[in-house]
């Protein structure tokens, strides 16, 4: 995993639709880990339940560039905007250390 690409952003979804979140990523991380492009995490703010951290490992450069190029990731980009915002986004965090 020496070219894996760690990217992370915080998700608040819209009052009464964090089912609809939880639903439309829950499809997104299936369908992105499937096509080989990545794997996924999500946590919830225990003091926030409508934030959400989301924790992505891209297997490599070249698979964020095929991921952008793909339709079918770009169909469930385009949803996200009418379930939550995305107030941060960090797009190529780097390790510093790890104990």
């Amino acid at each position: 995993m020496a070219n894996e690409v760690m990217s992370m952003a915080i998700l608040e979804a819209f009052p009464g639709k964090e089912t609809e979140l939880l639903e439309l990523l829950r499809e997104l991380y299936t369908m992105m880990h499937a096509k080989g492009y990545c794997r996924d995490s999500l946590h919830r703010d225990a003091a926030r339940p409508d934030r959400f951290v989301h924790v992505r490992y891209w297997v490599s450069p070249q698979m964020i560039a095929e991921a952008q190029a793909d339709p079918e990731v770009h169909r469930y980009w385009l949803k996200l905007p009418e379930v939550c915002t995305i107030p941060i986004v960090y797009e190529n965090m780097e390790k510093v250390f790890e104990s």
